[in-house]
């Protein structure tokens, strides 16, 4: 069983900042990248940013120069630095992590942002 528990989303104005945070813990082996993904209304899931167990990153475009992802291996958590937020980045975020038996998504955290 492999649990992903996320936090940090909330309501921010327009140029505002957030931090989203996704621990994984239980059966949870071999990881190869976490990351996460967000989903708005009347919308497809996007990724959004991932990073493999080695460290390298990937953004999407609309986020590059916004957004930073990190994580912290020991703790098998992935975290998502949010700045100059913009009302087009209001969807819901899942934390994704990928492993060498399989795919697990949290649950989702919503990030609105609005004046």
């Amino acid at each position: 069983q492999v649990q992903l528990v996320e936090s940090g989303g909330g309501l921010v104005q327009p140029g505002g900042s957030l931090r989203l945070s996704c621990a994984a813990s239980g059966s949870i082996f071999r990881i190869n990248a976490m990351g996460w993904y967000r989903q708005a209304p009347g919308k497809q899931r996007e990724l959004v940013a991932d990073i493999t167990w080695g460290g390298s990153t990937n953004y999407a475009d609309s986020v590059k120069g916004r957004f930073t992802i990190s994580r912290d291996n020991a703790k098998n958590t992935v975290y998502l630095q949010m700045y100059s937020l913009k009302p087009e980045d209001t969807a819901v975020y899942f934390c994704n992590v990928r492993t060498y038996y399989g795919t697990y998504w949290g649950q989702g955290t919503q990030v609105s942002v609005s004046s």
